[in-house]
């Protein structure tokens, strides 16, 4: 059952939560299910076996864990998949997190979707406090977006954008550059996004999880995608931050931002300060790395969060310096689980 939770002030909080490098955690990403309603040949196989309902938190349980998190100094909360907006009753969620933005305990209450359901749920995400959202979007060309994502349908995520935005929610699309793929469609895309009052984000391929392809033959260096942008427009790089690993530049012709996300050609951990749960427990204090620290069994074990708690401060003690992605070392991959495990 829903319940009041006695969410400490922030005149009272603990002490944060700090890594051995010294890096303060600020930053949670959750991710609310594996699955998704796309399968999009990058992040998945064709015939995925998801995760038995059984195995997953339930909302109260993954509410708890958050207040947890917050409660130790977490600012940033991002919701992710598989696709969030999938899970269902997500919204139930929404609306006890919400209480942090209210309280103050909380900057950021957002999530990374696929558009796919974005018409039906913008207005009361936005409602709910959430004031800017990611959108993945590797293409305009609805049958390079069919092929991409094996079942989706372009106008569909269209819309949600177009509903998104008229919720008052500001939007940034999430791109992955894929070489042969929409190499040649990221100008057009930039302005695009940017004409429509979008950030555009490039993301480099990264080799998680097995498909069936190779990932060698997908992967396109950024910095290559930046030379070819650089022919025709005036990047400026920009001191930015939006609490994630993306590395921004203002493009003079348009006046928008286009942000890189590289890790594989140089990878952002210096300044790392997120780490990611999964909806089995899981918490990740790395996406590039197999160390995880199992929460739901110290959440089950007692109605009070001391036992979490101590767990959560143990897990970050071991968070490691950075990843080790290398895309020729990763056959089948560098790291086994999918991204629709950990969240994008």
């Amino acid at each position: 059952m829903w319940g009041p939770r006695d969410d400490a002030p922030p005149q009272t909080r603990p002490a944060p939560l700090v890594d051995p490098f010294q890096r303060a955690i600020t930053y949670l990403r959750l991710s609310v299910t594996d699955r998704c309603d796309f399968r999009c040949a990058y992040c998945m196989a064709e015939d995925m076996q998801f995760l038995p309902k059984r195995d997953l938190l339930t909302l109260e349980e993954l509410d708890r864990l958050c207040a947890v998190f917050v409660a130790r100094g977490v600012r940033k909360l991002r919701i992710t998949g598989g696709e969030p907006l999938v899970r269902r009753d997500i919204l139930q969620l929404f609306r006890r997190l919400s209480r942090h933005l209210t309280s103050g305990a909380l900057d950021e209450l957002t999530l990374t979707t696929n558009g796919s359901q974005l018409a039906r749920f913008a207005p009361e995400l936005a409602d709910l406090g959430v004031r800017r959202i990611n959108v993945s979007l590797d293409t305009l060309d609805p049958e390079k977006f069919r092929a991409i994502t094996r079942r989706g349908d372009l106008a569909t995520v269209l819309g949600g954008i177009e509903a998104a935005q008229a919720a008052g929610i500001r939007v940034k699309l999430n791109a992955v550059a894929l070489k042969g793929v929409n190499e040649d469609e990221i100008a057009p895309m930039l302005v695009w996004a940017h004409e429509r009052g979008m950030d555009l984000t490039l993301i480099e391929v990264m080799p998680l999880g097995e498909i069936e392809g190779d990932r060698t033959d997908q992967f396109l260096p950024l910095s290559v995608a930046r030379a070819r942008l650089q022919e025709r427009f005036t990047l400026t790089p920009l001191p930015d931050r939006t609490g994630g690993p993306a590395r921004y530049v203002r493009v003079e012709e348009t006046g928008g931002r286009l942000g890189f996300i590289t890790p594989l050609t140089h990878n952002f951990c210096e300044s790392c300060n997120r780490v990611r749960l999964t909806c089995t427990g899981k918490l990740y204090m790395c996406l590039g790395q197999e160390d995880a620290a199992d929460l739901r069994a110290a959440l089950r074990a007692s109605p009070d969060d001391a036992l979490v708690t101590q767990a959560v401060i143990d897990a970050i003690a071991r968070k490691p310096k950075g990843h080790d992605f290398v895309i020729e070392r990763a056959r089948p991959a560098a790291v086994p689980r999918h991204m629709s495990v950990t969240g994008g």
